[in-house]
């Protein structure tokens, strides 16, 4: 190949990663093509970019935009996944369908500058989604808030319903 086209190929994986930085590498070889173009379908149903590159022209194209944490993991056949919601949910997809097809393998991934291995995103797939910890944070938030109303309200309510009944007894 020469180097006018691997500069074209490293040029499109830049366009096509664009400004992600989180994503996850697996091994997609042994998915025969049914089974491969099912999984491709329902990715990107999600927002979730898949795409089988060559190992040294994605290490390229990868070095450029200033990710050099996936190294390790782009040997052998090599698939780049990224998109979704945010890393957690991409890393939820993924091990699901891992789950489904024992021939799908996870290699590893990167997350806020670090690398992960196949085990680490396991657990990241464990863990809550933005927009679970969001709703957690203003559940906190609002907690302390909730809690001074309802004690205010209670003896105010007690003194309403005692004042009701005196003046109730006064009409009869």
């Amino acid at each position: 190949m020469s180097k006018q086209i691997k500069g074209m190929i490293v040029a499109e994986i830049k366009n096509r990663i664009g400004d992600c930085r989180e994503m996850l590498v697996v091994d997609s070889s042994r998915l025969d093509a049914i089974s491969t173009n099912r999984w491709r379908l329902a990715l990107q149903e999600g927002r979730i970019t898949v795409l089988a590159v060559k190992n040294t022209l994605a290490k390229r194209a990868l070095h450029d935009v200033g990710v050099t944490q996936l190294d390790p993991y782009l040997t052998g056949s090599s698939t780049l996944v990224w998109g979704g919601e945010d890393i957690v949910a991409l890393s939820k997809e993924i091990t699901k369908w891992v789950k489904e097809f024992k021939e799908l393998e996870i290699k590893g991934g990167t997350v806020e500058g670090s690398s992960l291995d196949a085990a680490a995103i396991d657990s990241l797939s464990k863990s809550p989604s933005r927009e679970e910890l969001i709703g957690q944070i203003a559940g906190l938030a609002l907690s302390p808030g909730a809690q001074l109303a309802a004690a205010l309200l209670g003896p105010g309510g007690q003194l309403t319903g005692q004042l009701k009944t005196i003046g109730e007894a006064d009409e009869d």
